[in-house]
């Protein structure tokens, strides 16, 4: 059980059942609200068990312990994720859930052109044929007849 809580897999599966749940509870939690507020109220309590978290676990960590470097980054990853967040709920907002969720999941496609150009990571022909399934899925599922 031990390798199987250090497994990236594993934590990414959860990622994924997490991220689909987010997206039921969005559209029912919005459906007589504004979708920026609603994503204000979502950022307050995740806030606050990330919080309850960190002190509970004793992972706090001293504001002076993290590099300027580190802080760049991690601010402009918030103000993606705020953009994300803004806009996936907008787009919950005005759409199905079943057809805004698979173009949020177009991030899987970017993740791998961005990586691939920013980062330097190798994909293989099999990887870079599972993002073109991806991305394929993606049209097949929003497309609307």
């Amino acid at each position: 059980m031990k390798a199987v809580l250090a497994s990236w897999q594993f934590w990414a599966l959860f990622s994924a059942a997490f991220a689909a749940l987010t997206a039921i509870f969005a559209k029912i939690g919005i459906e007589n609200i504004n979708s920026d507020f609603a994503t204000f109220i979502r950022t307050v309590v995740i806030l606050c068990v990330l919080g309850a978290l960190l002190a509970g676990t004793g992972q706090w960590q001293p504001l002076d312990s993290v590099s300027g470097r580190t802080y760049l980054f991690l601010v402009l990853s918030g103000l993606a994720t705020g953009g994300s967040w803004l806009c996936y709920f907008r787009a919950l907002k005005l759409g199905d859930a079943a057809r805004v969720a698979p173009i949020d999941k177009l991030s899987v496609v970017l993740v791998a052109v961005f990586a691939t150009i920013f980062l330097g990571e190798r994909l293989t022909v099999p990887n870079w044929l599972g993002v073109g399934l991806i991305a394929a899925g993606t049209i097949l599922v929003a497309y609307r007849s």
